[in-house]
């Protein structure tokens, strides 16, 4: 079993890298949210450092739904969607390595950027270990609800601007839970461990629901 495993899963890294750019379009699209915001904020630096845990989590789910639209469409353009159908293998496990694969290839690279960009917006050492800590729990909850809306839309040619609304509400929670669990580790409104431990099981919960949910639309597009 582990075989097959690991073929799904290096097939989908070579694709993610190979189909638009992969972590690189992610990282870059993430460093123009981070940057392009405290223009539009001004020059003070308490407002930035109070309000750079969002714009990175911000910055991190739309870098995620940047590339989901291709996360099934590549395989149903060139029939391999079919023959994963076909192939009597767990459709739901096969779901969970593509998205981890995805995740992989997109979201950790956001999750490593994330220390070196909290710097523009003025992050004292522990907001940035906190941030960065809350992207690496909380970014792979943002590609399995993902999944949710790539599948649901992997019959239609321009299905992005639809994923970006199926997803978004669906993430709101682990946005949320993820900015919170942030500042509660500088300011301390909060004990830091309750909305990490939220954010911790909606990353499990989407882990569960994610796959048989995508499965279930993929087989639904195919009949």
């Amino acid at each position: 079993m582990s075989g097959w495993v690991s073929s799904v899963f290096w097939r989908e890294m070579r694709l993610a890298f190979r189909v638009g750019g992969g972590a690189l379009v992610g990282v870059l699209f993430f460093l123009a949210v981070v940057t392009v915001i405290p223009f539009g904020v001004g020059p003070d630096l308490n407002l930035l450092a109070r309000i750079g845990p969002a714009i990175l989590w911000i910055g991190a789910l739309l870098a995620t739904l940047l590339g989901l639209d291709r996360l099934f469409q590549a395989d149903r353009d060139d029939g391999s969607l079919d023959l994963i159908l076909m192939a009597g293998r767990p459709l739901e496990l096969v779901v969970l390595i593509k998205c981890f694969a995805h995740w992989v290839a997109t979201g950790l690279p956001l999750v490593l950027a994330a220390p070196v960009l909290a710097i523009f917006l003025n992050l004292e050492p522990l907001a940035i270990g906190a941030v960065t800590l809350t992207l690496l729990v909380g970014t792979p909850a943002l590609t399995l609800i993902g999944a949710i809306g790539a599948s649901l839309t992997v019959t239609l040619r321009r299905g992005g601007l639809l994923l970006a609304v199926l997803v978004v509400p669906l993430a709101i929670p682990v946005l949320i839970f993820g900015v919170s669990a942030a500042d509660a580790a500088v300011r301390d409104p909060v004990p830091f461990l309750t909305p990490f431990l939220i954010l911790c099981a909606l990353t499990l919960i989407a882990a569960v629901v994610g796959p048989f949910a995508s499965a279930a639309a993929l087989r639904f597009s195919s009949d």
